[in-house]
Protein backbone atom coordinates (compact mmCIF):
# COMPACT_ATOMS: atom_id res chain seq x y z
CA UNK A 1 0.00 0.00 0.00
CA UNK A 2 1.72 3.59 -0.97
CA UNK A 3 0.31 6.47 1.19
CA UNK A 4 0.45 9.62 -0.86
CA UNK A 5 -1.29 12.37 1.80
CA UNK A 6 -0.75 12.61 5.38
CA UNK A 7 -2.16 14.33 8.20
CA UNK A 8 -0.76 18.16 8.69
CA UNK A 9 2.20 18.24 10.86
CA UNK A 10 0.25 20.25 13.62
CA UNK A 11 -2.93 17.45 14.09
CA UNK A 12 0.32 14.36 14.26
CA UNK A 13 1.73 16.24 16.58
CA UNK A 14 -1.64 17.51 18.97
CA UNK A 15 -2.31 13.15 18.24
CA UNK A 16 0.29 12.31 19.97
CA UNK A 17 -0.07 14.81 22.68
CA UNK A 18 -3.21 13.16 23.35
CA UNK A 19 -4.76 17.09 22.69
CA UNK A 20 -7.06 15.93 19.56
CA UNK A 21 -10.92 14.99 19.96
CA UNK A 22 -12.06 11.54 20.27
CA UNK A 23 -13.65 11.57 16.78
CA UNK A 24 -10.32 13.22 15.26
CA UNK A 25 -8.29 11.09 17.54
CA UNK A 26 -10.12 7.92 15.72
CA UNK A 27 -9.46 8.97 12.00
CA UNK A 28 -5.94 10.15 12.82
CA UNK A 29 -5.03 6.48 14.89
CA UNK A 30 -6.72 4.78 11.97
CA UNK A 31 -4.17 6.65 9.59
CA UNK A 32 -1.29 5.99 11.66
CA UNK A 33 -2.13 2.18 11.67
CA UNK A 34 -1.22 1.78 8.56
CA UNK A 35 1.09 4.87 7.28
CA UNK A 36 4.93 3.30 8.82
CA UNK A 37 5.80 7.31 7.99
CA UNK A 38 3.24 8.61 10.46
CA UNK A 39 4.02 5.96 12.60
CA UNK A 40 7.71 7.39 13.10
CA UNK A 41 6.74 10.91 13.17
CA UNK A 42 4.51 10.05 16.20
CA UNK A 43 7.33 7.93 17.94
CA UNK A 44 9.65 10.95 17.65
CA UNK A 45 7.29 13.08 19.30
CA UNK A 46 6.71 10.59 22.00
CA UNK A 47 10.40 10.42 22.48
CA UNK A 48 11.03 14.38 22.64
CA UNK A 49 8.17 14.79 24.79
CA UNK A 50 9.84 11.75 27.29
CA UNK A 51 13.15 13.72 27.31
CA UNK A 52 12.03 17.20 28.25
CA UNK A 53 9.51 15.34 30.95
CA UNK A 54 12.69 13.44 32.40
CA UNK A 55 15.17 17.04 32.07
CA UNK A 56 12.12 18.73 33.72
CA UNK A 57 11.88 16.34 36.74
CA UNK A 58 15.61 15.51 37.16
CA UNK A 59 16.64 17.70 39.53
CA UNK A 60 14.38 17.95 41.42
CA UNK A 61 13.83 13.94 41.73
CA UNK A 62 15.97 11.53 39.28
CA UNK A 63 13.40 8.78 39.82
CA UNK A 64 10.01 10.41 39.06
CA UNK A 65 10.14 8.98 35.12
CA UNK A 66 11.00 6.11 35.77
CA UNK A 67 8.25 5.69 38.93
CA UNK A 68 5.46 6.97 36.69
CA UNK A 69 5.95 4.82 33.87
CA UNK A 70 6.27 1.67 36.18
CA UNK A 71 2.91 2.61 37.72
CA UNK A 72 1.72 2.89 33.93
CA UNK A 73 3.05 -0.91 33.78
CA UNK A 74 1.09 -1.97 37.06
CA UNK A 75 -2.25 -0.89 35.95
CA UNK A 76 -4.50 -3.39 34.70
CA UNK A 77 -5.47 -3.59 30.89
CA UNK A 78 -9.06 -3.67 30.45
CA UNK A 79 -11.02 -4.75 27.16
CA UNK A 80 -11.91 -1.88 25.37
CA UNK A 81 -15.68 -0.88 25.60
CA UNK A 82 -17.67 -2.50 22.78
CA UNK A 83 -14.83 -5.00 21.29
CA UNK A 84 -17.19 -7.64 21.09
CA UNK A 85 -20.11 -5.97 19.93
CA UNK A 86 -17.85 -5.20 16.58
CA UNK A 87 -16.51 -8.40 16.32
CA UNK A 88 -20.07 -10.01 16.15
CA UNK A 89 -20.65 -8.21 13.09
CA UNK A 90 -19.37 -9.55 10.28
CA UNK A 91 -19.61 -6.21 7.99
CA UNK A 92 -16.78 -4.37 10.13
CA UNK A 93 -14.79 -7.60 9.62
CA UNK A 94 -12.41 -6.03 8.05
CA UNK A 95 -12.12 -2.61 9.35
CA UNK A 96 -8.63 -1.52 11.09
CA UNK A 97 -8.21 -2.38 14.34
CA UNK A 98 -9.04 0.93 15.75
CA UNK A 99 -12.15 0.93 14.47
CA UNK A 100 -12.35 -2.68 16.22
CA UNK A 101 -13.01 -1.17 19.83
CA UNK A 102 -15.82 1.26 18.34
CA UNK A 103 -19.73 0.83 18.61
CA UNK A 104 -21.48 1.83 15.57
CA UNK A 105 -25.31 3.04 14.53
CA UNK A 106 -27.16 1.64 12.06
CA UNK A 107 -26.71 2.09 7.70
CA UNK A 108 -28.40 4.97 6.58
CA UNK A 109 -29.73 6.54 3.11
CA UNK A 110 -28.01 10.00 2.64
CA UNK A 111 -28.24 10.25 -1.21
CA UNK A 112 -28.41 7.92 -4.19
CA UNK A 113 -25.30 6.09 -3.90
CA UNK A 114 -23.94 7.28 -0.48
CA UNK A 115 -24.69 5.89 2.58
CA UNK A 116 -23.56 6.63 6.40
CA UNK A 117 -23.18 4.89 9.55
CA UNK A 118 -22.42 6.68 12.46
CA UNK A 119 -19.16 5.75 15.40
CA UNK A 120 -21.30 6.36 18.46
CA UNK A 121 -18.79 8.31 20.39
CA UNK A 122 -18.97 10.42 23.78
CA UNK A 123 -21.06 13.66 22.97
CA UNK A 124 -18.88 16.02 21.85
CA UNK A 125 -20.59 19.34 20.47
CA UNK A 126 -20.81 19.06 16.67
CA UNK A 127 -17.64 16.97 16.75
CA UNK A 128 -18.33 13.82 15.10
CA UNK A 129 -17.41 10.15 13.36
CA UNK A 130 -19.09 8.38 10.85
CA UNK A 131 -18.16 5.75 7.67
CA UNK A 132 -19.20 7.08 4.41
CA UNK A 133 -19.89 4.40 1.61
CA UNK A 134 -20.31 5.45 -2.01
CA UNK A 135 -21.07 2.93 -5.09
CA UNK A 136 -18.62 3.49 -7.60
CA UNK A 137 -19.02 6.83 -9.84
CA UNK A 138 -21.08 8.61 -7.24
CA UNK A 139 -20.47 12.01 -6.93
CA UNK A 140 -20.80 14.15 -4.27
CA UNK A 141 -22.03 18.15 -5.21
CA UNK A 142 -19.92 20.91 -4.46
CA UNK A 143 -19.60 21.69 -1.16
CA UNK A 144 -17.42 23.54 1.77
CA UNK A 145 -17.62 23.04 5.25
CA UNK A 146 -18.68 25.21 8.43
CA UNK A 147 -15.94 23.26 10.25
CA UNK A 148 -12.98 20.89 9.45
CA UNK A 149 -13.06 17.54 8.28
CA UNK A 150 -10.76 14.65 8.30
CA UNK A 151 -11.12 11.84 5.93
CA UNK A 152 -9.50 8.70 6.22
CA UNK A 153 -10.14 6.07 3.10
CA UNK A 154 -10.18 2.23 4.17
CA UNK A 155 -11.12 1.21 0.99
CA UNK A 156 -11.57 2.36 -2.73
CA UNK A 157 -10.65 5.69 -3.63
CA UNK A 158 -12.10 9.33 -4.99
CA UNK A 159 -10.90 12.08 -6.61
CA UNK A 160 -11.91 15.97 -6.02
CA UNK A 161 -10.17 19.06 -8.11
CA UNK A 162 -7.03 18.29 -6.82
CA UNK A 163 -5.63 14.38 -6.23
CA UNK A 164 -6.47 11.22 -5.88
CA UNK A 165 -7.55 9.55 -2.59
CA UNK A 166 -6.50 5.67 -2.32
CA UNK A 167 -6.47 3.71 0.50
CA UNK A 168 -4.66 4.76 3.49
CA UNK A 169 -4.61 8.32 2.68
CA UNK A 170 -6.15 11.35 5.00
CA UNK A 171 -7.93 14.49 2.97
CA UNK A 172 -8.18 17.21 5.82
CA UNK A 173 -10.97 20.37 4.68
CA UNK A 174 -11.41 23.34 6.38
CA UNK A 175 -13.57 26.34 5.85
CA UNK A 176 -11.28 27.75 2.78
CA UNK A 177 -11.65 24.23 1.06
CA UNK A 178 -14.59 23.85 -1.82
CA UNK A 179 -14.30 20.71 -3.53
CA UNK A 180 -16.49 18.08 -5.53
CA UNK A 181 -15.56 14.31 -4.51
CA UNK A 182 -16.45 11.32 -6.88
CA UNK A 183 -15.72 8.07 -6.35
CA UNK A 184 -13.93 5.80 -8.50
CA UNK A 185 -15.44 3.64 -11.01
CA UNK A 186 -13.31 0.81 -10.37
CA UNK A 187 -15.22 0.02 -7.31
CA UNK A 188 -17.25 1.13 -3.77
CA UNK A 189 -15.14 3.42 -1.44
CA UNK A 190 -15.29 3.42 1.95
CA UNK A 191 -13.85 5.97 4.41
CA UNK A 192 -13.81 7.08 7.85
CA UNK A 193 -14.51 10.67 8.32
CA UNK A 194 -14.58 13.15 11.64
CA UNK A 195 -16.57 16.38 10.85
CA UNK A 196 -17.19 19.70 13.18
CA UNK A 197 -19.75 21.64 11.52
CA UNK A 198 -21.87 21.00 8.68
CA UNK A 199 -21.50 20.60 4.89
CA UNK A 200 -22.44 23.65 2.71
CA UNK A 201 -23.87 22.57 -0.85
CA UNK A 202 -22.93 25.19 -3.35
CA UNK A 203 -25.57 26.18 -5.97
CA UNK A 204 -28.71 26.32 -7.12
CA UNK A 205 -29.25 22.27 -7.00
CA UNK A 206 -26.76 22.45 -3.57
CA UNK A 207 -29.57 24.77 -1.79
CA UNK A 208 -32.66 22.35 -3.56
CA UNK A 209 -31.30 19.05 -2.10
CA UNK A 210 -29.54 20.81 1.39
CA UNK A 211 -32.14 19.93 3.73
CA UNK A 212 -32.11 16.16 2.63
CA UNK A 213 -28.31 15.68 2.90
CA UNK A 214 -27.20 15.29 6.91
CA UNK A 215 -23.54 13.79 6.89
Amino acid sequence: MTISHHPPEDLLAHYAAGALSEAEHLVIAVHVARCARCQRFVRTMGELACIALTDATAPESPGAFAAIMADIDRRPRTEPHGKQSTRSDPELAELPEPLQRCEFGEWRWVAPGLTTRSILLTPDGKRRAFLLHGEPGTRLIQHTHTGDELTCVLKGSYTDHTDRFETGDLDFSDEEVEHELVVSDDGPCLCLIAMTGDLRLRGMLGRLISPFIRL
